[in-house]
């Protein structure tokens, strides 16, 4: 063993982990191994799922390590096996069973570039985490990924029953797209400081009921839906952005703030002084 690693093994024996947390991640782990065995069933609808529930978990461990004020280094690194189990090779042996088994080579090499691309998004992320806070993610979260590859298969099951010429070639543009946002530096909203104990719009409310009112009635639609804006969010951000800047010149109100940053803005107005 490494003398120089005995130390930090001792220090990690000495302090142990937190349970709550990582509780909640192993809950994320169990979905993402489920899943995978429901594909090994072919239960691609079950497996779905499962990778929803997955992403639930995910979402809690964090919120719930921010609030108790339990975060560790161990739980990030927990986590992110945890993810590439559960968003990346669940998800690719379901899209790989269920649509992309015909094409032979193209369609594993489509599997692992999804894989790859995520454990690369993951890397990345758990390189980032040691920086200051930011509201949004550089990339296509991973979750988010398996979400919208969980929810078409959902969607089709429902509504859709795509043709087997027809279904594949979606499937496998949608696996090579998402890989590329994955590892892109596209900006993708993060939700992490929207606090709900702050007044909001009332129209707010009113648009929150109307969701719930669709989720409930057509859930498989709905989610599908929802995943999808969000995907689409980081590729139409800066267009639309870039618009409102246009229309708020001729109008002479004043732009509002791009998602590069408050200290990048701050960089380019000094620039721009001198």
């Amino acid at each position: 063993m490494n003398s120089k690693k005995e130390p930090e093994i001792k220090e990690f024996r000495r302090k142990g982990i937190y349970i709550i947390p990582n509780l909640f991640t192993s809950g994320n782990l169990f979905c993402g191994v489920f899943a995978i065995i429901s594909v090994f069933n072919a239960e691609y609808v079950m497996a779905s799922i499962a990778v929803l529930a997955a992403s639930i978990f995910d979402s809690l461990d964090g919120k719930l390590a921010r609030l108790t004020k339990t975060t560790s280094r161990f739980g990030v690194e927990y986590d992110s096996l945890a993810d590439l189990v559960s968003f990346g090779v669940a998800p690719g042996l379901l899209i790989y069973s269920w649509a992309l088994s015909g094409y032979g080579r193209l369609g594993w090499v489509a599997v692992f570039l999804y894989i790859v691309c995520g454990a690369l998004r993951l890397a990345r992320f758990n390189v980032q985490v040691s920086g200051p806070e930011s509201k949004d993610f550089v990339g296509l979260p991973i979750p988010a990924a398996a979400s919208l590859i969980a929810t078409s298969v959902m969607l089709d099951s429902y509504i859709l029953h795509f043709g087997k010429e027809i279904r594949p070639a979606l499937i496998l543009a949608l696996t090579y797209l998402l890989a590329f946002l994955m590892v892109s530096n596209l900006r993708y909203r993060s939700f992490k400081k929207f606090n709900l104990k702050d007044r909001k719009p009332f129209s707010l409310l009113v648009s929150l009921v109307l969701v719930l009112l669709v989720l409930v009635t057509a859930p498989q639609v709905m989610l599908f839906s929802l995943f999808a804006i969000y995907v689409l969010s980081g590729l139409t951000e800066k267009p639309i952005v870039a618009l409102y800047q246009r229309l708020s010149k001729k109008s002479g109100e004043a732009p509002p703030p791009s998602s590069e940053g408050i200290e990048d803005i701050e960089d380019k107005e000094i620039i721009l002084k001198n």
